[in-house]
């Protein structure tokens, strides 16, 4: 898997400079990180809910889209898939298998300080109200 996702990442790298009239990528790298991480979440939300749905054919292609739209966001915040594969290793040497770490304790944020996940995620419920 490491090799496909790798061939991805670098024509994903290749494409950034294309003109955006002709190209997703080269427009995803023009509009920013933000829609590059609103289209991360989209397909998030997409490939869970075909998941619930018991639709695998559209799981299959929901998370080729999400694997897309991630290496687009990795390659604009500089991150390589070896170093994600990087993370997955350290996991596995620590718990002996490459599971999600423990949340700590987190503080709570105040109202008006909304992280950027948080607007995504709240982007991405009033998008699937809206569907409905």
């Amino acid at each position: 898997m490491s090799d496909s996702l790798e061939r991805l990442y670098q024509a994903v790298i290749a494409a950034r400079d294309f003109d955006p009239a002709t190209s997703r990528t080269a427009r995803l790298f023009q509009r920013g990180p933000a829609k590059m991480a609103k289209k991360v979440a989209e397909e998030a939300v997409e490939v869970a809910i075909d998941a619930v749905g018991g639709k695998p054919d559209a799981v299959i292609r929901e998370s080729a889209d999400l694997f897309y739209n991630l290496a687009v966001l990795w390659a604009a915040t500089g991150i390589r898939p070896e170093d994600v594969w990087a993370e997955m290793d350290r996991r596995e040497r620590l718990f002996g298998i490459a599971e999600k770490l423990p949340k700590t304790a987190a503080k709570p944020l105040k109202p008006s300080a909304r992280s950027a996940r948080e607007r995504v995620v709240a982007l991405e419920a009033h998008r699937l109200r809206k569907r409905r």
